[in-house]
């Protein structure tokens, strides 16, 4: 439901609902095949529902906004399992936050915008365990700049971040932030011909793009093994040269 506009501003309503699938694998699954334990099977299809209200607002001819309050709730959270390399079904879950959006377009060439997300996601059940859901982050933020069509040159700088995550149920262990710029600049040699050039993670970040806590074992360690935060970098710097042809 969408309501105005007054004043330049609209106001909306959303509710939606959608199902997520589960490995099929899980839904006839009787006994775990490490530990021959009986297990209980997973739903095939589970249910989300969620609830959006907020407002949408043009307040000068070059400046746009957006403002939303939202709410997700899911009868199972999938998890990624970092020692299996697969998702596993989890408990239910609720997700809660606020969206803010901005594109300032202060030239007919030059356009600037910025996204911002909080959220709060926990799961709903009761379990000692904890209530954070591993590797949900708690802020996500993209801004960037955009020019195009400068006397054929075109290009772009772009900054994503993602906020810390809890690694374990208790939030006990988190895991850093993570942050990236990448650039790209090109100019159309022809209104067919046109090249580019990709500069990915420009300041060769170090970061980690994403982590995960689990028990394994190196050598020298005890066979038990050591509970640890195990990580995948993000990529070093890269460089992407692009020419394209439209026909």
């Amino acid at each position: 439901m969408i309501f105005g506009p007054w004043a330049s501003t609209e106001y909306f309503l959303n509710w939606g609902m959608g199902f997520h699938s589960n490995d099929a694998r899980g839904t006839t699954i009787t006994v775990d095949p490490k530990t021959n334990e009986p297990v209980q099977p997973v739903n095939p299809l589970v249910r989300t529902v969620g609830y959006e209200a907020g407002l949408r607002s043009r307040l000068f001819d070059t400046l746009t906004t957006s403002l939303a309050l939202w709410q997700l709730k899911q009868d199972s959270e999938l998890l990624f399992v970092g020692d299996a390399g697969t998702t596993e079904p989890s408990r239910p879950s609720q997700r809660t936050g606020i969206e803010w959006l901005l594109q300032y377009v202060s030239k007919p060439w030059l356009a600037t915008d910025l996204a911002v997300a909080f959220t709060r996601a926990r799961f709903t059940d009761s379990d000692p365990a904890g209530a954070y859901i591993p590797g949900a982050p708690d802020a996500v933020v993209s801004a960037g700049v955009t020019v195009d069509n400068v006397n054929g040159w075109f290009g772009s700088l772009r900054w994503r971040y993602f906020g810390a995550r809890p690694l374990v149920e208790d939030n006990s262990v988190r895991s850093a932030s993570t942050s990236l710029v990448n650039a790209r600049v090109g100019y159309q040699i022809t209104q067919q011909f046109r090249a580019y050039l990709d500069v990915f993670n420009v300041f060769n970040s170090r970061d980690h793009d994403i982590d995960y806590f689990y028990v394994s074992r190196l050598p020298g360690e005890p066979p038990e093994g050591v509970a640890d935060v195990h990580f995948h970098p993000v990529e070093s710097r890269a460089f992407r040269l692009t020419m394209s042809f439209a026909y």
